[in-house]
Order: C-alpha cells, then structure tokens, then sequence
C-alpha cells in the first residue's frame, strides 16, 4: 500500500506490517539522508475518514533505543509527501503507536506509517524541521534568479565615457534593474506568492 524513496536509491514498496494499522521501512545508513518521500503505491486507497501518520526513528546515541518523531501525515487526497529528517537526530522523540520496537542496527532507521483517522492525524503537530517548505524553496529560487540576472546585465556594464552612439541599441541603467531587484526582494519577503495575484 505504501512506498518510500530517498534520493539515490531503489524505491522501497516492502513495508514490514507490523500491526495490522502500522507498517515500516528499514533506512540503513541513514544519516546520510537529508529527505525522504513516503507515498502511497495507488492499488489501494485509505479506508474512509482515515490517513496514515507519517513518523521517523532512529537509535538514541546513549541507550540504543529507538526515538520516534512525527513527521506528518499522507491520505487519499494527499497521496505522497516530502520530508527533512537530517537534522533530526539530535531531537526527542515524543508519543508514537510504534511502541518499544526496537532498529534492526544502530546504522538503521525507520520510517513509520500508523493508519489513524482523519480527525485525529488532524490534530498531531509534527517535529519542528520535518515539513519541506515551498516557500523556502521558491524564495531561494527567486533569490538565485535575481542574483544570476544582475551579474549577467552587469557584466555588460559599460560608462558614459565607453559607450559608442549606436542608433539601434536600447540601454538601461543598472540602476533601474537593482531598485527593480530590491523591490522585488522585499515583496517575496513580505508574500512569496504575490506573483500569483
């Protein structure tokens, strides 16, 4: 019913049931993960009113035992999401449905998925970090474009002094571009979805 990838590797569909809500997957060397993307496989859908939470665990350094995080939820009409777990290691786990399971190996962590209701998975707070933003991800996009496009027409630049009269050539300060730049700067950092409106 669900699988999960990361970045560089096989996609994972053997989901080890163990209850007849709770499945996990084995993430061996897992602190080389900085993502992981939990989905369902599309052959067969939720019960209704229900979702699946979505949680992380890796062995604690001192006792060996598992920590389990909450790192959101999947459901019917959320069939896949993205999540952040490097960085997560150094946290405390909080109350899961997983129980005492113990990780296959001090190398090996696990992702969880509990199918709970709806109503419930509603009211969960995942781990502070876990949840990939689009709009991080779009304001350094812009950032990086707005960035790549100054250096491009700066290099262009020329003084008063160098220009030669040229009839058909049209140019514009740069000035203009880098007010243009701090304005747009400014308003994806006041909405980052002001370019929708």
């Amino acid at each position: 019913m669900f699988g999960c990838l990361v970045a560089g590797r096989l996609v994972q569909t053997d989901a080890v049931q163990v209850a007849s809500d709770k499945f996990v997957f084995n993430l061996p060397d897992y602190k080389s993960v900085n993502h992981v993307v939990v989905f369902m496989l599309g052959t067969e859908p939720f019960p209704a009113c229900m979702g699946g939470a979505v949680y992380f665990s890796f062995p604690d350094a001192g006792s060996g035992e598992p920590v389990w995080q909450l790192l959101g939820f999947i459901a019917n009409d959320k069939p896949s999401a993205i999540f952040k777990i490097s960085g997560l290691t150094q946290g405390r786990g909080g109350v899961h449905p997983f129980g005492g399971m113990a990780s296959a190996a001090p190398s090996v962590a696990q992702v969880g998925v509990s199918v709970e209701p709806l109503e419930q998975l509603a009211q969960q707070t995942p781990v502070s970090g876990a949840a990939v933003s689009t709009a991080d991800a779009l304001r350094l996009f812009t950032q990086k474009m707005l960035d790549s496009l100054y250096n491009f027409a700066s290099s262009f630049a020329v003084t008063q002094a160098q220009m030669t009269p040229n009839l058909s050539e049209t140019f514009v300060p740069s000035s203009c571009i880098l007010k243009w730049y701090d304005n747009f700067q400014r308003r994806m950092n006041q909405n980052p979805n002001f370019w929708k409106n």
